[in-house]
């Protein structure tokens, strides 16, 4: 296999390559991409075959029911990904500015940032640039990241998952994130005194998935105070569905403070005691190594900063 040069990929690599691409490993189907991208299937395999033979190797098995990526063609697959996030983001980018606007900032967010820190920023920026487009995304920390290395997002607020992590992002902490043990308000742990800790692991719980840092820290104190991790569990990471679940049954969770404390505030939480802190690994402000962010998200992440902690910002 020869090697790529840059000069005639710019000569004949064209978007609708990509998008093929990109549609193919998706779909893994000829028949389902000529549908997605509205052109007949001999199209579709006439254009796979003429990059195929630009690029010198296979992109896709030939499979009796299926078109899986080659090893060579998941990281084609990928690069095409990005560049259409990419290309995506400036169509939207220059329809926003050309209507008016100030341009867009997509921001992922663990749920933890969202009490406090986010929305403070948000007010803030919003007061300089009213016309600004801001895109906020939430979810955990591993899915944040995996959207923010194919260019989905421009910045998160969250935390390292992986090592690998640390050699594709910037991270600028923003604040700790101690957790709480907390029940519905008419649970019966709430009417005594002193917490039974060995039979903690007896109650339902509703648990973050196997990954997150929140379930991490979760099994460590488990272990650590020498309790079985409970074995009924739900297992989501939507806010919405674990409040709900405290609230009309006995079911127990940790979660960030922040989180609950309103909850707790209006009377329909309650904190349980516990003899030891618990607390995750600060989170902040991630961003791609290498890429200096836009105005747009260099102006939010500077909202963000300011109202860290002292001594935070600078760590």
């Amino acid at each position: 296999m020869a090697d790529i040069s840059f000069n005639p990929l710019c000569n004949w690599l064209r978007f609708r390559h990509l998008v093929l691409i990109d549609t193919l490993a998706r779909q893994q189907n000829m028949h389902a991409t000529a549908q997605v991208m509205n052109i007949s299937q001999p199209a579709v395999s006439k254009m796979l075959r003429e990059v195929e033979k630009l690029l010198g190797f296979e992109l896709f098995q030939r499979l009796p029911r299926s078109m899986p990526p080659t090893d060579l063609g998941e990281q084609v697959a990928r690069y095409a990904a990005i560049a259409l996030n990419d290309l995506r983001q400036f169509a939207e980018q220059i329809n926003h500015l050309h209507a008016g606007g100030h341009g867009l900032v997509r921001v992922g967010t663990i749920f933890a940032a969202t009490a406090v820190a986010l929305p403070a920023a948000i007010v803030q920026v919003k007061q300089h640039w009213p016309l600004l487009n801001i895109q906020v995304q939430e979810h955990t920390s591993s899915v944040l990241l995996e959207r923010l290395e194919n260019k989905e997002l421009d910045l998160v607020i969250a935390r390292y998952t992986l090592d690998r992590h640390r050699g594709l992002f910037d991270f600028q902490a923003l604040a700790p994130e101690p957790l709480a043990l907390v029940v519905g308000s008419q649970h019966p742990l709430c009417l005594l005194g002193d917490l039974p800790m060995g039979g903690l692991s007896d109650w339902p719980w509703v648990v973050y998935p196997p990954g997150t840092p929140v379930r991490a820290r979760t099994e460590r104190a488990f272990a650590e105070a020498g309790w079985v991790f409970p074995g009924n569990v739900v297992e989501t990471v939507s806010p919405r569905t674990t409040l709900q679940l405290l609230q009309t049954a006995p079911m127990i969770a940790m979660l960030a403070e922040a989180m609950v404390e309103p909850e707790v505030q209006a009377g329909r939480l309650h904190k349980l005691a516990l003899p030891f802190p618990l607390a995750l690994d600060d989170y902040g402000v991630i961003t791609r190594r290498g890429e200096a962010p836009s105005w747009a998200a260099q102006a939010l992440i500077d909202a963000l900063l300011a109202a860290a902690p002292a001594g935070m910002a600078a760590g």
